[in-house]
């Protein structure tokens, strides 16, 4: 659905100031249908990544591409986007209600079309109550939750939200979470940005790993976490014998009712077990232990 091509954006202030590269020669994919998470630290380049998608600003090199899928003129792609900035700015005058038919407006929807879009998830979103309410007594989290509806109002194909969990309490968090998943059930692509490791872990298929701003990943979450990895397995079982394992582990304790628990690595894994079988022990599991995203994300280093 969009390819982001061989992208360099060199940023130059003053000039007695060295130019920034706040992306270099970058290259990724979103595929038609994805749940797609754009991780990166602060400064990574993933803000400076959405403003080139959407033509805010322009790279120095490489090209963006988007498939017939959401149009053949630039000005339909852009009707079947929706993009929600990391800051965006909401009228503290107008109501909820009023707000929205503002941006239904905007996307030159139907006043019919404003209404049923606002009916069908206001409720879904937990805002249907507050909007008749100015905008200026909303909770972070409700703006956050508006301005996502503003954002599908006009039922796009493609959305793409810059950080749009930053700042919101983990209740919150949970609610657009569920959101988002919703919106993608419905056979929305969504491309969003994160720096919080676990949200993108959580509910994305695929990930775009930014680093300095270079790409270091582009591809399935599972794959990522195991990738330059070294696998560990907890190997749990009961004996009241006394166990000396000839082959190396990296733990070993023990546990009330005669239970032990071990981690070995991969390599060693069948080795043990086959010790463990000679000792005539109560083998009760096997499990394995695979890096989290978070562990990936501050160790993997930009090439």
């Amino acid at each position: 659905m969009l390819k982001f091509e061989n992208i360099t954006k060199i940023f130059k202030p003053e000039f007695f100031n060295q130019p920034f590269v706040a992306l270099s020669d970058v290259s990724f994919e979103i595929p038609s249908g994805s749940m797609v998470g754009f991780l990166g630290a602060n400064g990574a380049g993933k803000t400076t990544s959405l403003k080139i998608i959407m033509d805010f600003i322009r790279a120095d090199k490489g090209l963006v591409t988007f498939s017939s899928e959401l149009g053949e003129k630039r000005n339909d792609v852009f009707r079947n986007i929706g993009f929600l900035p990391e800051r965006p700015y909401f009228y503290p005058n107008l109501t909820g209600r009023e707000f929205l038919t503002f941006m239904g407006q905007i996307s030159e929807l139907s006043s019919d079309q404003i209404k049923a879009g606002i009916a069908k998830w206001a409720s879904r979103f937990k805002i249907d109550h507050a909007l008749e309410r100015p905008l200026r007594t909303y909770s972070k989290g409700m703006l956050q939750r508006i301005g996502f509806l503003a954002t599908i109002l006009h039922e796009p194909k493609l959305i793409i939200l810059d950080e749009p969990l930053s700042g919101l309490d983990p209740i919150g968090r949970k609610e657009l979470k569920d959101v988002i998943v919703e919106v993608h059930r419905e056979g929305k692509t969504v491309f969003f940005s994160s720096h919080i490791v676990p949200d993108i872990e959580e509910i994305c298929d695929r990930v775009v790993f930014l680093k300095e701003g270079k790409l270091v990943y582009d591809g399935p979450v599972d794959k990522l976490l195991r990738s330059g990895q070294e696998i560990d397995y907890v190997i749990k079982f009961k004996t009241d014998k006394k166990i000396n394992l000839q082959s190396t582990i990296k733990s070993h304790q023990t546990f009330p009712g005669q239970l032990h628990s071990i981690t070995v690595t991969e390599s060693n894994k069948k080795l043990i077990l086959k010790e463990l079988m000679a000792l005539d022990v109560d083998l009760s599991g096997i499990d394995l232990i695979k890096p989290s995203l978070e562990e990936i994300f501050y160790h993997i280093k930009a090439n």
